[in-house]
This record gives structure tokens, sequence and C-alpha cells, in this order.
């Protein structure tokens, strides 16, 4: 391996290890008191730090996002793959994200994020069951990208109500453990020779349709109070230091 691709690799490596640190959140203080009054000390006390451009990127950015629409990855043998489709879900405002690790350790790749876990609420679990439990009982419903006997085209989908979108192994696809999880299994629209995408494809295709039918729905945004804490979350994000900055300002 040339050093270019070795440090591209190490990159990824990176990466994934720093997503897996985060996975707990940012702002452990948004959870507890009066919230609303928490996130804006935040972004009063943070504002000096950024630039205006930056700050009303932030806004624009959080006005897009959505906790309507949630990707799930199971297995994925790729780190890269991991990587690819969450930009898919970065880039299109799919704020939280969810990976099941699979039984073996996900081959190394050169791929990164390109920073799109910083901005992403991503959470890691061991077990489908530890994924789907906390997400049905918060009102998801559970659809499957697999091909069976059951499945259903995704724009039959209702995407009115929460989703969370399971993507499998790039070879095996989804577990028997989540096949038994599932409300619905759905598949793409091929309408050429080959009989599947690859697994950044897919994901792109089926998180593009639901947040369109979503967005057309009319449903999905982000309460005023919601845009708020995560207006703070995203710019405790954007500034160095920021918990020692918000520490020191308490003392003054």
């Amino acid at each position: 391996m040339n050093h270019r691709k070795s440090a591209r690799v190490n990159d990824a490596e990176r990466d994934m290890a720093r997503m897996e640190k985060d996975a707990c959140g940012r702002f452990e203080g948004l959870s507890v008191g009066s919230r609303d009054s928490a996130s804006r000390d935040v972004i009063r006390l943070l504002a000096p730090h950024l630039s205006d451009e930056r700050r009303q990127r932030i806004r624009d950015a959080v006005r897009e996002r959505t906790y309507h629409v949630v990707p799930v990855v199971e297995g994925l043998a790729n780190t890269g793959n991991v990587s690819a489709v969450m930009r898919t879900a970065e880039g299109l405002g799919l704020q939280e994200f969810h990976v099941i690790r699979g039984s073996v350790p996900p081959k190394k790749s050169t791929r990164t994020t390109q920073g799109a876990h910083k901005w992403l609420d991503v959470h890691y679990h061991d077990t489908p069951a530890d994924c789907i439990g906390p997400l049905r009982a918060r009102g998801y419903r559970i659809v499957v990208t697999h091909l069976d006997a059951t499945a259903v085209p995704i724009s039959a989908v209702d995407f009115s109500e929460p989703v969370a979108i399971v993507f499998g192994n790039e070879l095996s696809g989804v577990s028997e453990n989540m096949l038994s999880e599932a409300d619905a299994t759905v598949l793409l629209p091929i309408t050429g020779f080959v009989q599947s995408y690859n697994i950044s494809v897919a994901a792109a295709m089926a998180l593009y349709h639901a947040d369109a039918a979503r967005r057309a729905a009319g449903v999905g945004e982000l309460s005023e109070s919601e845009r708020e804490r995560l207006e703070a979350d995203f710019s405790m994000r954007a500034v160095r230091h920021a918990e020692q900055l918000l520490a020191r300002s308490e003392k003054t």
C-alpha cells in the first residue's frame, strides 16, 4: 500500500473511531433542566466565536433537519459504505443515524465521511433488538430493504408517519433477526437487467424518496424548540473547545 492510500485508510479509521466516541451525544446539558433556556444560553455564549456566515449556515441547516426518517445500517462489511450512507443522510438533513455492528469486524476503506458524522446523531448497537426496540417505542415503523414474497415498492410506503429504513450487509443483506423486527419489507425500482444496487446507491435512492415523500406530506419539520436545541448543539460542534468556553462563562 502506498503512503497516500495508507493515509486515506488512516483517515477513515479515525472517522470511525471518532463516530463511536461521539455516539453518546454532544451536549448532555440539553437533556436535563430547562432545555430551551439552556439552548438559548449556549447559542448566545458561542455566537462571538462564530462568523455571521457560519451562524447563518447553521440556522439554514437546522431549518431543513428532520427526525422523521431514520437510516439504519446493519452489519456492513466495509467502513466506506457506512461513510457513504452517512454522507447521503447528512446531505438530505436526516439527523439521526443508527449503526448495528456485524459479527465480523468491517473491512477498512479509504473513504471517509467527509465530516458528515460531525453533524449527525450517530448511535451504535450490538443487536437488531437493541436498535429497533427503542425506535419502535418512539413510534417509528420499521421498513427493511429486502426482496421477499411480501416486499412492496418503496413508493407504496406511507411516509406520513415516522419511519426507520434498514439497509443490510453488502452481500447477505439483513439478518433473520432484523427481518423478524420488520413491519414491512420494501424493494427499489429496477427496470434494467441488474438484480440489485450497491449499498450506497440503494441507500441514496431510498432515503431521497422517503425524505421527498415526507416533505410532500408536510410532516417531519422540527418544532421551534427542537430547532433551538439543535442550533445550540451544532454551535457546540462548530466551536473548538466549546465546553471549556461555556464552563468558563459560568464562572464569570
